[in-house]
């Protein structure tokens, strides 16, 4: 086999592999889950931002402008962790909050004084941007840190034979009592 035809075979063999691998890392496509938490995750860097470097005004100002966009996402967050996690939806809810706030203030804390250069241009970013659609482009390009315990994808359906099974466990065990 010549030099140019191993290369090219190998060129080949890459661009396979490197597809089965951007295929394989989004194996949910876009789904309106995807978008509200990278929505999310821009908001909290934003906020992060703003708090770290006393940019507080240039969030509101970004909070202000897109008001309605961030509600709809929040909106299809709740409705994601409602659907995923049933009467804990509230409680996984807000620890992913938390672990999202946490994981990028720990990103900005190892950035040291260099992280306010860094962000603070954000803000010029999204004050360029004039529609939910070019925000929610803005934040599928952008790479915002998200925590590694969440999924993306739709809710999956919720299995109903869990509890059924409870419940049947706990109409047994008043029946037992009364017996």
């Amino acid at each position: 086999m010549s030099f140019s035809r191993f290369l090219a075979a190998g060129a080949v063999a890459f661009g396979v592999l490197h597809s089965t691998v951007t295929l394989a890392a989004t194996p949910c496509g876009h789904s309106p889950a995807h978008e509200a938490f990278d929505i999310q995750a821009l908001k909290s860097e934003l906020m992060v931002t703003a708090l770290s470097c006393n940019a507080q005004d240039r969030y509101n100002a970004f909070v202000g402008k897109f008001r309605s966009t961030l509600l709809n996402e929040e909106q299809k967050l709740n409705t994601y962790f409602r659907s995923t996690y049933g009467s804990s939806a509230q409680r996984e809810h807000d620890d992913y909050i938390t672990q999202l706030a946490n994981i990028q203030s720990e990103k900005g804390l190892q950035s040291g004084t260099i992280f306010c250069m860094q962000r603070i241009a954000m803000f010029d970013e999204v004050n360029a941007l004039e529609s939910s659609e070019d925000l929610a482009n803005y934040t599928e390009a952008k790479d915002v840190t998200q925590p590694a315990s969440f999924e993306t994808c739709a809710a999956p359906a919720s299995s109903h034979s869990a509890r059924p099974a409870r419940r049947a466990t706990k109409a047994k065990a008043k029946t037992t009592r009364r017996a």
